[in-house]
């Protein structure tokens, strides 16, 4: 079992142009969302679309890539980690987000 890792691939649109920021350490960072659809047939014999978004986040070099390349509308294929993360909210409530931290970026 020990070959087994936090593996995440995705083949999806994204959904929204890439927000850039750098960090204090002059390191950048993007974020954007990807959209990914299944379908399946219902017991009507329908057949059903469903969106599922999915946050993702790069460091690093990719940053470069996704900075000249990406934009709204782009299909593409992720590779990288499921990450989670908390913040508080504006109501200082703990939240937990899922993001997919990416290593590896394909344009299509």
């Amino acid at each position: 079992m020990s070959t087994l890792r936090n593996s995440v691939r995705l083949i999806g649109n994204v959904g929204n142009n890439p927000e850039v920021k750098t960090l204090e350490n002059d390191k950048k960072f993007a974020k954007f969302s990807l959209a990914t659809n299944e379908g399946y047939t219902n017991s009507k014999g329908e057949k059903i679309q469903q969106t599922i978004w999915h946050n993702i986040v790069a460091y690093g070099s990719i940053v470069n890539v996704i900075e000249q390349h990406i934009e709204k509308g782009k299909q593409l294929a992720v590779e990288g980690k499921l990450t989670y993360r908390e913040y508080l909210d504006k109501e200082k409530q703990q939240k937990t987000i899922t993001e997919i931290v990416i290593d590896e970026i394909v344009l299509l």
